[in-house]
């Protein structure tokens, strides 16, 4: 898959994946390596969120980890070596994921084209105080190997994936990775929800707009809710009072440029049954949740600001696609990963702490 069409692909499943409101806290590290990423883009890049916000970005052109948010330059929200550690660290992955996708080109008998080497570890603290770690691989937007903590097991997804699955549970890979989850990756995760509080627990609400189309006998309704934060948010369309849930399509929670989020769903109606249907929207800043009806009269176009869609496809292009992609493992026990058979292959030593192992 070359960097057009992983970027399509992130993309679709970011439209795929909506949230509801009440998540977890959570902080994830996504890594993606690509071997064609296009004229001036970085081919590595590693990015850092909390609660799903942005605060630290590192890329092969600028080989530094540097702060995204305003409250992890306050003092005391990271320690005094922190970047340049984190800088090293990202530095070895760069080169791990180098190393990476050249033997998955082996691996996979390909001669060229264009491919792409992700990750996502993190960690989250649930409402009952409970944690749970997660550790993913993926190639080419397929998953590839994941880490369960609990068994201290790599799941082979594929069985390209055996081989550095034998190796890691060889070494002493499983047992590092079991304590930075269970241990360093929360205790930071506590120290930023501190810190980042402020920003982190502010809620701006939804702007709702409801309009339809007619066409050949088919009413399209359309709900958009922009501007809102934090970023869980369900928004689905009611048909007297009931759910239709088999009948949409949704927009996915998509970011803004000024760190809010927005969102559409449509669904088809008889256009005799207009009035049968409202928009409900869900979030933390609604209590109770909205009901949104279309009101034909009204105007029925919704002003996009340009900038906003400049944004996202500056956003998309630069660290996107590694999120994206993980969207819907996170926090996931390898759901979705079917056991490969094992077979023999060679193996290297892999790295220590958050660092990228060799595969």
């Amino acid at each position: 898959m070359g960097p057009r069409g992983a970027l399509g692909w992130g993309l679709l499943l970011l439209g795929a994946v909506c949230a509801t409101a009440g998540e977890p806290h959570s902080l994830r590290y996504i890594s993606t390596g690509m071997t064609d990423p296009g004229p001036g883009m970085p081919w590595f890049v590693s990015v850092g969120y909390v609660d799903g916000e942005n605060f630290m970005h590192y890329d092969s052109n600028t080989r530094r980890y540097v702060p995204r948010t305003e409250w992890v330059k306050a003092p005391g929200a990271v320690d005094a070596e922190y970047w340049e550690r984190n800088t090293r660290i990202a530095q070895n992955n760069e080169q791990m994921s180098r190393v990476g996708l050249n033997t998955l080109r082996e691996r996979y008998n390909q001669s060229g084209g264009s491919h792409t080497w992700q990750r996502m570890s993190g960690c989250d603290i649930l409402k009952d105080g409970t944690t749970r770690g997660y550790h993913q691989f993926a190639y080419d937007g397929r998953d590839f190997i994941a880490f369960d903590k609990d068994m201290k097991t790599f799941t082979a997804a594929v069985p390209e994936a055996v081989p550095t699955k034998r190796k890691w549970e060889e070494g002493s890979e499983a047992d590092r990775w079991k304590n930075y989850l269970q241990e360093t990756c929360v205790q930071w995760l506590r120290r930023h929800m501190e810190h980042g509080k402020a920003e982190l627990g502010r809620t701006e609400p939804p702007k709702v707009r409801v309009w339809g189309k007619e066409a050949d006998g088919i009413l399209t309704l359309s709900c958009r809710a922009h501007g809102f934060y934090p970023r869980p948010i369900a928004v689905s369309w009611m048909k007297d009072g009931e759910e239709q849930d088999q009948d949409t399509q949704t927009g996915g929670i998509v970011p803004n440029s000024d760190g809010t989020y927005h969102t559409w769903v449509t669904i088809d109606a008889r256009p005799e049954n207009r009035d049968k249907y409202q928009c409900r929207v869900e979030h933390d800043s609604l209590q109770p949740p909205g009901l949104y009806s279309w009101e034909p009269s009204k105007p029925n176009l919704v002003p996009i600001v340009v900038g906003v869609i400049v944004a996202i496809v500056a956003i998309a292009i630069v660290v996107g696609v590694g999120f994206i992609v993980y969207r819907r493992h996170a926090g996931k026990k390898e759901k979705g990963y079917n056991v490969a058979p094992a077979q023999d292959d060679g193996s290297n030593s892999s790295a220590t702490g958050s660092k990228q192992p060799i595969i």
